[in-house]
């Protein structure tokens, strides 16, 4: 296997790993103004990297208004998907949202299946991403899915720290708080390899793939990180950093891609 695809399989995770050691940084909660901050950019960066890294390039693979469909569909399959996931399965909103179906599981128990829920999808992407740019004519290059690959891990390290900080102020210990937030992020090299394994399969559905995964990073934008970004005091200061995010993932797509 390429290095360049081994390097993009891996980052997402280093990105999750590296967040979630703020908890040996920091000895109390993360302060509200910096937590708004990562929140913001997080959603700049997934939202750029769903529009230039896998919907532009899933239109780009059709012809004519007909292109607009598989897109549309897959789109739409994986906001349905990750509403599916949030209805049935017990657990906690990453962010402190409310909590899903009544369960016996401990509260660290559903924080960790909340956050591996939505990492695995962001895997997917990246596994999407990969696939196509082996196929000749999709359009994509590896630069490209490496790309993808480093905005998510950009975006894992805010999300890494929001998830071991309150794991830490929950009482548990800062190595039990760091491995359960590194953790959660080793869904993501899984559901990538899982999506290249059927590369030779899902060839012809990779633009209802890349939509699929876009729909489903969207989701957790939307459903997830910027409404606990625009609660309370300090909102403006998540949307300078959603400006920032953006802006960011564009470049390193455009530039890369």
């Amino acid at each position: 296997m390429d290095h360049a695809v081994i390097l993009a399989l891996l980052i997402p995770f280093a990105g999750t790993a590296l967040g979630s050691a703020f908890v040996f940084m920091m000895r109390h909660e993360m302060p509200a103004r910096l937590q708004k901050v990562l929140l913001g950019f997080a959603s700049g960066v997934m939202v750029a990297a769903s529009v230039w890294s896998l919907l532009i390039p899933a239109i780009g693979m059709g012809e004519g208004v007909a292109a607009v469909v598989p897109p549309t569909i897959g789109l739409l399959a994986g906001f349905a998907f990750l509403l599916l996931i949030d209805y049935i399965t017990p657990h906690l909103h990453p962010v402190g949202g409310p909590e899903g179906p009544k369960s016996r599981l401990s509260k660290t128990a559903m924080l960790a299946l909340a956050v591996t829920i939505h990492n695995f999808p962001e895997g997917m992407a990246v596994g999407v991403a990969i696939a196509g740019a082996m196929t000749a004519d999709a359009g994509m290059s590896v630069a490209g899915a490496l790309a993808l690959s480093l905005g998510i891990a950009i975006q894992n390290i805010p999300e890494g720290a929001i998830i071991s900080m309150p794991l830490r102020a929950a009482g548990n210990s800062r190595w039990r708080a760091f491995g359960i937030g590194a953790l959660s992020g080793a869904v993501e090299p899984v559901g990538a390899l899982l999506v290249l394994l059927l590369a030779s399969v899902v060839t012809p559905a990779m633009p209802y793939m890349l939509a699929f995964a876009a729909g489903a990073m969207l989701y957790v934008v939307i459903e997830e990180l910027v409404p606990e970004a625009s609660q309370g005091e300090h909102s403006n200061i998540s949307t300078i950093g959603f400006a920032i995010g953006f802006a960011l993932m564009m470049v390193l797509d455009v530039v890369l891609g």
